[in-house]
């Protein structure tokens, strides 16, 4: 199986692309709701955190680990693949190639609070024009699926404000990409670009050039999804990302 974690049901959105992009793939995901959200947590935290579920999905068949949080992306990926060098590890942040960013000169990043203070997307974009801002009450907003309501626009239009004279923004959170359409209403001419696309390809190019891991990994559709705690919102959340409700497991 192709392990995917998160903090939370954001991750779902990278789901979805894998999904998209490597259907007969089994998934296992593992949500840390009892211990969300990440993004305002220290790095010790957040790397201790990771270890800990990375090593849960590994004892439970996953071959592969896809990191589907950014601030675990930003804090936790290099000790995670120091620690198991054996495993393929995937992170938000290292798929992001030229091609994705082709023509973006001025480039806005919003994530959580963690996420940005760690710097980790501007060292991945040196030699950009890079400008970013924390957006914490994007995750509330989407998890209470307020997406459509005109308070969320408003917050939005406060956040991204700063961001106006940006020409390509990256969506640093896996909850961001379900106010694609209102970030896009407030920044018309802003190309959006989000990360788990790019991660879902290059898995998939992977997959392809390492068959005898491919070989591995169970296929069908008998996904998994497991969680720390019991996850608020998880039906509608899981509809408005993979088009249909899951299975929640709470351990």
């Amino acid at each position: 199986m192709i392990g995917v974690f998160d903090s939370g049901v954001g991750g779902l959105t990278v789901v979805k692309e894998i999904f998209k992009n490597l259907p007969e793939y089994q998934i296992i995901y593992f949500g840390d709701t009892a211990r969300l959200p990440y993004g305002t947590k220290g790095a010790d935290f957040v790397k201790r955190a990771s270890s800990e579920v990375s090593s849960w999905l590994l004892e439970r068949g996953a071959k592969i680990i896809v990191i589907a949080c950014h601030t675990s992306s930003s804090w936790a990926s290099e000790s995670l693949k120091r620690e198991y060098k054996d495993v393929p590890i995937f992170d938000m942040i290292s798929p992001i190639t030229k091609e994705a960013l082709l023509g973006s000169k001025k480039i806005g990043i919003i994530g959580t609070p963690g996420t940005i203070k760690s710097d980790a997307w501007k060292n991945k974009l040196a030699g950009f024009d890079v400008s970013s801002k924390a957006c914490p009450l994007f995750v509330p907003l989407v998890e209470e699926d307020w997406i459509d309501k005109d308070i969320t626009k408003e917050v939005v239009k406060e956040y991204l404000k700063d961001l106006k004279n940006r020409d390509t923004l990256i969506l640093a959170c896996t909850h961001y990409p379900m106010l694609k359409d209102v970030i896009k209403e407030v920044l018309p001419d802003v190309k959006i670009v989000d990360p788990a696309e790019s991660l879902a390809k290059e898995l998939a190019l992977f997959l392809k050039d390492n068959p005898d891991i491919a070989s591995q990994i169970k296929k069908g559709s008998n996904h998994q999804f497991f969680f720390s705690d019991e996850p608020y919102n998880v039906k509608k959340i899981s509809k408005l990302c993979l088009g249909k409700e899951i299975n929640a497991k709470v351990i």
